[in-house]
């Protein structure tokens, strides 16, 4: 059975204090509301926020998964890790202003900006998915390399090999996002978007591929205990 390392490293601290840092820069603007119209636009605000939220959030806890199973300290872990940081403190605001644009109608709000540069915004949003989905592949990959001294298991081989491969499909999705965001016109830029809609189908199959090889690991083992009991 691989080792697991329950104690929070250097690292993880230092990476907890910057996600929690990254949370605060979504709300460093707001004030205390000073009247009903201000109160109005504080919740029409809430739903774009709590998004921008949740998905800060699942990277955080895909991040701290990561290190919970592997609990590597190295330089290259590290650097990775500092990139990782440096891509999710200037993704926040990005993805707050694209989930505002895309959310303020739901909500009663006034719907796309007039200086809205949809190529623009999309290009940066993808940028930054590509980059800290892409990151995370590294940090995989990096661990599947040193597979040997983490003294990983068949079973924990699976999961790191289905966990890569889900970051490699975020990954591939957000390039090419960044590629039709390049070519499409501005009236074809809701392809780029759209396509991030692969990611449940997409996520969903290779879970489901994960879960095939665990019940076939878990076969396997069965039948050769099988075998030498009756042996």
């Amino acid at each position: 059975m691989a080792r697991r390392f329950y104690e929070v490293n250097r690292i993880e601290g230092f990476s907890d204090a910057v996600f929690g840092f990254a949370l605060t820069l979504l709300v460093v603007q707001l004030e205390v509301p000073k009247t009903s119209e201000a109160l109005v636009e504080l919740v029409r605000g809430s739903l774009p926020f709590g998004v921008t939220f949740a998905m800060v959030c699942y990277i955080w806890w895909e991040h701290n998964q990561f290190f919970r199973r592997y609990g590597m300290q190295d330089a290259w872990t590290a650097l990775l890790n500092s990139i990782l940081l440096f891509v999710v403190l200037f993704y926040v605001y990005p993805l707050k202003f694209l989930a505002t644009v895309l959310l303020s109608p739901l909500v009663g709000g006034d719907g796309m900006p007039r200086d809205w540069d949809a190529r623009f915004v999309m290009l940066t949003y993808s940028v930054g998915v590509a980059l800290i989905f892409g990151t995370f592949v590294l940090l995989y990959q990096h661990a599947w390399r040193r597979r040997a001294s983490l003294e990983l298991d068949p079973e924990d081989l699976i999961t790191l090999r289905f966990k890569k491969r889900a970051h490699v499909i975020s990954t591939c999705l957000g390039l090419t996002s960044i590629a039709l965001a390049a070519v499409v016109s501005e009236r074809g830029m809701w392809i780029p978007g759209v396509l991030y809609g692969l990611m449940g189908p997409l996520h969903a199959m290779n879970g489901w591929q994960a879960g095939r090889a665990q019940e076939a690991l878990a076969r396997e083992r069965a039948e050769a205990s099988a075998e030498s009991a009756s042996a």
